[in-house]
């Protein structure tokens, strides 16, 4: 019965959350609060707790004897992870079911983008870059399409948008040309820049914090590909438009009257803003090797930021995208229920069918049915409910329990899925509903056909070329 439940709830949630009848926000803490009720428990309810500490302990006994550790060291781990299940039979039912890395990466890095915004930064970049390009329509474009993805890597993607798209108006109205194509290209670029990175997504945070995968990982494994399929579209972009828009010498003249250093507010705080920003970045950079979780690098970083660019806090705090990070907390509360109630395990035994398949098939397929999975429904609620229902099938399946190369394919390939996906629809990431929502302000309608005529032929390419990517991975590292 509370299986059935849990599964009615679930789906309710995601089909509420996908028909946009009510707030995503308000579906999100509705199924979290339906959750809560009935399925998980609370610090007041004992019934599992006392099994969830023994099967932990069990599980390390059988992990030590495997490792071949001293008895020594048996017993100071059994006690160790019997002292961190009374702890959590004492954290409150929020404290255990939302997943706070992500919502507190998120929370600090909105604190330091909120710092920066006003200062004026992004507004400079924007005009420095249609002057560099000395007012050639196709040159701007490329260059705001390659400065937002470089943002979307180390900022949240929606800010990017929200902080870049107004400037991308007022430069494309100078040059008087359609502001449409430049404002698809910085969305389309937003999605592909954010998935370099650990926090360039929230995708790739939430699969970061299930698969252990810290952000020089990230890194390493996934920006260089990225870098080569942002050239590429820059190219397409190049090929297709460069014949497409001209713009008059005086347009251009007006363009290079533009002074980007009028768009700095406050040079100081600015200045104080690009320090703490590059000593977070280098945080996450090393965060893995000194074990410490992201949100702590985020979180120190906005404290860092408050501290010494001296602005107004109330101010500061007031901008930060609440109705997201409840969202989330919700999103996770929704995803743990259904777990709790095997609702997960049941979809991961689903996939049985291919533990006689070569782990990259079963890759393959994932990553295809989550791009388009991704597209339809939205990737960070997508992919807030996959990486459970991955990790019970990485757990049953022979070809990647035990098998690090293999399982990091997976989540790999998963986070390519999700990301690029993203682009495929409207609804497929917050960044594309922003962009449709300045452009209506601007007197621009961007229907779902409209938005899918751009975007849709980059998804299926860079889908594509992330297949033979993972492929590439698979024949030289997992063989």
């Amino acid at each position: 019965m509370l299986f059935w439940y849990a599964m009615i709830v679930f789906f309710g949630t995601y089909i509420l959350i996908a028909s946009e009848k009510v707030h995503k926000t308000t579906a999100a803490l509705l199924g979290a609060m339906l959750m809560l009720i009935v399925v998980l428990e609370g610090p007041l309810h004992s019934n599992g707790e006392s099994d969830r500490g023994r099967a932990s302990v069990t599980e390390v006994i059988e992990r030590s004897l495997a490792n071949l550790q001293t008895k020594s060291q048996v017993q100071e781990e059994i006690n160790r992870q019997y002292e961190q299940s009374e702890r959590y039979v004492r954290l409150d039912m929020f404290a255990r079911y939302a997943n706070f890395d992500v919502i507190f990466t998120l929370a600090g890095m909105m604190v330091l983008v909120n710092i920066l915004s006003g200062t004026g930064l992004f507004q400079f970049i924007a005009i420095k870059c249609a002057k560099f390009a000395r007012g050639s329509p196709t040159r701007t474009m490329l260059l705001l399409t390659l400065s937002t993805a470089t943002l979307s890597a180390f900022l949240d993607n929606v800010t990017t948008i929200l902080l870049v798209a107004p400037v991308t108006l007022l430069v494309a109205t100078e040059l008087d040309v359609p502001p449409l194509p430049f404002l698809m290209a910085e969305t389309i670029a937003s999605n592909i820049g954010g998935t370099a990175t650990l926090i360039g997504d929230p995708p790739n945070l939430i699969i970061g914090s299930v698969a252990n995968l810290n952000f020089l990982s990230f890194l390493i494994n996934l920006a260089p590909f990225v870098i080569v399929i942002l050239l590429l579209y820059c190219f397409a972009l190049r090929g297709y438009y460069h014949n497409r828009m001209k713009v008059r010498v005086d347009r251009r003249a007006r363009i290079m009257d533009l002074n980007e250093r009028d768009a700095i507010s406050d040079p100081v705080i600015l200045r104080r803003g690009c320090i703490v920003m590059a000593f977070t970045i280098f945080g996450f950079l090393i965060h893995g090797m000194l074990h410490i979780q992201p949100c702590v690098v985020a979180m120190s970083g906005a404290t860092a930021g408050m501290l010494c660019c001296r602005v107004n806090i109330d101010h500061t705090l007031e901008k930060i995208e609440w109705s997201t990070l409840f969202f989330f907390t919700g999103l996770f509360i929704v995803v743990n229920g259904a777990d709790h109630a095997g609702v997960m395990a049941y979809f991961g035994s689903l996939l049985k069918f291919t533990h006689s398949w070569n782990p990259l098939l079963v890759v393959l397929l994932v990553m295809w049915v989550s791009g388009i999975g991704a597209a339809i429904t939205n990737n960070v609620s997508y992919t807030a409910a996959m990486v459970t229902i991955i990790a019970a099938f990485l757990n049953q399946s022979p070809a990647f329990n035990g098998n690090t190369e293999t399982q990091h394919l997976m989540w790999w390939g998963l986070a390519l899925a999700v990301c690029l996906g993203g682009n495929g629809t409207l609804v497929g990431a917050a960044a594309n509903l922003v962009t449709v929502g300045i452009a209506g302000k601007a007197g621009i309608h961007v229907g779902f056909r409209e938005y899918m005529r751009y975007a849709a032929p980059v998804t299926l390419a860079t889908l594509i070329a992330a297949s033979i990517y993972i492929t590439g991975r698979y024949l030289i590292l997992c063989r």
